[in-house]
This record gives structure tokens, C-alpha cells and sequence, in this order.
């Protein structure tokens, strides 16, 4: 079976994305985690499917690196709605509607590579838990967020640290994305994030951005909207949101890298 793919970035998130709108592909985790794979596939931190959807401009079917469908991805999400602009999928009212899971997310494109994602309100904070040396924050943006405060994030060994955390079923039960937090200035964090289904670090979150503005502002640690949030890549993502946070978006770049085919 040959594959016509995109491998796109999204502030460094890295993702396979395929055109699946006339449902062709059927791909197994095995499959799935075979493409994804760093050395001997074609590497990526997830599987974006882009399908026909009855209510919407399109489905996104995510998979994370392991194989295994995920919960919403936020930076994949932004990279499926400029994927859908590049294959010519036009929105009648100038703002994308696609499904992710059981949600319906809103988006539109705001410059040359550069997405707007609206996410749903989140669900869930919860304060100052013990996961062994660290206190630990919660909330699910999407997808399940341990959040930590740190003052030197360079020196955090994010994969010991954050596969540690994430692996504390008592209190993240099916397991939590873990942010290590840096506070830089009163409308800006730092972040680096372990990766729940990559199971490493990533250059970038975009649930795990999410989370880190909205509780760093719910704890009084950034004092505005919209938040600059500078991921490990170096690049910058913006989250912007009202008071009640049931207003909220996700914006920055999302970039094709290349183009190719995998026979599988």
C-alpha cells in the first residue's frame, strides 16, 4: 500500500497528515506507529487523518506516535485546518468547522502559515497535588494537563521528570501530559511538555500551551490576555481568552516541511 503524505510542523510539533477524504486508508496502530517512527519511518510526534465529515468542512483523526487514537491535539488540530486551505477547502462563512473526537472546533487561518484554533472551555482544575518532589497542578484542555512551576526550565530533565509524573495513576488516573512552567514576564511563560502517547519531550504542545496560560492566570502567575508562550522549539504561540475562559484560542504557525510517499 502506498501513502501520499505532508509531514507538517506546528511551532515544532511534528505530524504525518493525509488526505483521507475519500476514505482509502484504514490504518492499523501498528501501521500508525511504524510511519511515525524517528529512525526507521518517517517520524512525527502524530497521524492527522483529514476526512468527510456530514456537519462540518472535516473530520481530524488523530493518532498519537504510539499508534492509538488521541485526544485533541491542538497544534495538529492548526495544522489540519492549513492543511484543509492548501487542499482548497473553503469555508462559506470564512471560519473552519471540523470534528476532533466527540468536540467541534472552530478555526480560521490568520496570515500565510499561520492558524487561530478556538478550543473548547476546560474542565477539571485542580491545585497543589504532591506527585512525589513536585507540586502539581491539573486541568484537561482537551487532553489531560500536569502543570509544575519551575525557575531554570533548561536545566529540568523533562523526559526522567515529566515520565515520572505522568505515570501517577492515583492522581491522573489513564495517565496526564506533563508542563514544566517558567514565568519570564507578566504576560509570557516558557514551557517544555512530556508528551502522553509520544512518551518523550516534544518541541511543542498546543492542549499543554493552553494549560499553561489558563492556570497561570487562574493562580494569578501572568497578569493578561492574550499570554506569549515561547515551546521548546524557540517559536511562540499565543493564547488569548476572556475572564470566564469559555472564550479561548490557540494561534501561531503551521508549516508544510515537505511532501513524500511511504509504501507500507
Amino acid at each position: 500500500m502506498q501513502i501520499d503524505f505532508t509531514k507538517m510542523s506546528g511551532a515544532g510539533n511534528d505530524f504525518i497528515v493525509i488526505d483521507n477524504r475519500q476514505s482509502v486508508f484504514s490504518l492499523t496502530h501498528e501501521q500508525v506507529r511504524t510511519m511515525c517512527a524517528r529512525r526507521t519511518g518517517i517520524g512525527a510526534d502524530g497521524l492527522v487523518l483529514v476526512e468527510t465529515s456530514e456537519s462540518t468542512d472535516f473530520r481530524m483523526n488523530y493518532h498519537n506516535a504510539d499508534g492509538y487514537p488521541g485526544t485533541m491535539c491542538g497544534n495538529g488540530g492548526r495544522c489540519a485546518v492549513w492543511f484543509a486551505h492548501l487542499l482548497g477547502i473553503r469555508p462559506a462563512a470564512g471560519r473552519y468547522r471540523f470534528n476532533a473526537g466527540p468536540g467541534t472546533y472552530e478555526a480560521e487561518v490568520t496570515g500565510e502559515e499561520s492558524v487561530r484554533l478556538h478550543m473548547l472551555p476546560p474542565t477539571d482544575f485542580r491545585d497543589d497535588m504532591q506527585a512525589g518532589a513536585w507540586n502539581c497542578h491539573f486541568v484537561n484542555t482537551g487532553s489531560p494537563h500536569a502543570i509544575t512551576y519551575v525557575n531554570d526550565l533548561d536545566k529540568i530533565d523533562v523526559f526522567a521528570e515529566g515520565r515520572a509524573i505522568r505515570h501517577r495513576e492515583e492522581l491522573f488516573p489513564g495517565g496526564a501530559n506533563v508542563n514544566f512552567l517558567e514565568v519570564t514576564a507578566p504576560d509570557a511563560l516558557s514551557i517544555r511538555t512530556f508528551e502522553r502517547g509520544v512518551e518523550d519531550e516534544t518541541l511543542a504542545c498546543g492542549t499543554g500551551t493552553v494549560a499553561a496560560a489558563l492556570m497561570s492566570y487562574r493562580l494569578g502567575k501572568v497578569a493578561s490576555s492574550p499570554v506569549k508562550v515561547t515551546v521548546r522549539s524557540g517559536e511562540t504561540l499565543m493564547v488569548g481568552f476572556n475572564d470566564a475562559m469559555d472564550e479561548i484560542y490557540l494561534e501561531g504557525p503551521a508549516r508544510v516541511v515537505y511532501r513524500g510517499t511511504i509504501t507500507l
